[in-house]
């Protein structure tokens, strides 16, 4: 089920980790919040993932277009809110 607080969680984690991401000269670092985000969508409402995913199934899973998709995500989340 998708909840305003699903939104609003997802949105704050996701949010963060981006702005850490995009500013990060690490690739280690990259990695492991890819990580992270991986393992995150993989427990999170499935009914949210299909929202922001927009029907890909790679969505914050796909190494090359992982900053395209966290950028996608974070302004499709914050459009969920602004409802």
């Amino acid at each position: 089920m998708m909840t305003r607080y699903s939104i609003e969680t997802a949105y704050a984690f996701l949010h963060q980790k981006r702005n850490v991401y995009i500013h990060s000269q690490l690739d280690w670092q990259k990695d492991d919040i890819e990580y992270a985000i991986a393992s995150y969508v993989d427990d999170m409402s499935q009914e949210l993932y299909e929202a922001i995913a927009d029907g890909r199934t790679d969505f914050l899973r796909n190494h090359l277009q992982f900053q395209t998709d966290i950028t996608q995500a974070v302004n499709r989340l914050e459009q969920m809110l602004a409802l």
